[in-house]
């Protein structure tokens, strides 16, 4: 079966993906998706400071809600749009970020934890560690935000480049897979690192996963129109779903808000 939802999809505000809204609306419409959802980065909240440009800054918000509303109420009758933000879990500023969103009608947030204090001081889970500590850390912090109930899903659950020892990956990747579990979220299997050949989705993983019987969801973390209609992409979807269907595991089609 086709994938239909895609929830994870970007815009050129985060400051690295290109096109315009409307052109991920028409991409996703060739590529028979009925489903699509907007989780740009979300902007840190006043007095947070900026990190690194990989997010949209406060004042970005109105134009993408601006945006997006016209393009939901303007192909209405050809796909289903939702509009919501990919986040971290900053303990120390998650109030602030929820009172931010508070003005906005933002429906949902993905959980995508690419740092653990704040991005301005902090290591970037992404890049290769074997320090056992560091992961303990990362698996804390997606578990407690897990835990706030805040997050429609977990993405890319596997980013943690960890490459110690594996039944330390292991017992971690179980506590996230545990944790989702008992809060009734799935899991992402993210195409974006399938399509450019990235360190995840990871198979070590899943089969963590597989173990506490957690159910899983395709994201294409679009950064580009092309992301839903190219080859790659369409070779992504694929193996994608060969790759979910293999670990046994439920395969969450189209989620409610």
């Amino acid at each position: 079966m086709p994938m239909t939802a895609n929830y994870h999809t970007h815009t050129k505000r985060c400051g690295h993906a290109s096109g315009e809204d409307r052109e991920y609306v028409e991409a996703a419409i060739r590529a028979g998706i009925k489903v699509l959802g907007f989780a740009d980065h979300v902007p840190l909240p006043p007095g947070q400071g900026t990190g690194p440009r990989i997010r949209m800054e406060p004042e970005q918000i109105g134009d993408y809600f601006d945006s997006l509303l016209a393009l939901r109420e303007e192909y209405a009758d050809r796909i289903e749009l939702h509009i919501g933000f990919e986040a971290e879990y900053f303990s120390r500023s998650f109030y602030e970020l929820q009172t931010m969103l508070a003005d906005w009608p933002c429906e949902y947030l993905l959980l995508g934890q690419h740092f653990l204090r704040d991005e301005t001081a902090d290591f970037y889970i992404g890049r290769p560690f074997d320090d056992p500590e560091l992961l303990e850390r990362y698996t804390d912090t997606v578990v407690a935000a897990i835990e706030t109930g805040a997050f429609l899903y977990v993405a890319h659950p596997d980013i943690a480049r960890f490459t110690g020892d594996e039944a330390v990956y292991l017992a971690q990747a179980r506590r996230i897979c545990r944790a989702a579990k008992e809060a009734g979220i799935p899991l992402e299997v993210n195409l974006l690192g399938m399509r450019e050949l990235r360190w995840y989705p990871r198979g070590l993983f899943f089969e963590a996963a597989a173990e506490e019987g957690n159910k899983l969801i395709l994201g294409l973390d679009a950064h580009s129109p092309k992301h839903f209609t190219d080859r790659e992409a369409a070779e992504a979807m694929r193996d994608g779903l060969d790759f979910a269907e293999s670990f046994g595991l439920e395969l969450v089609r189209e989620l409610r808000q």
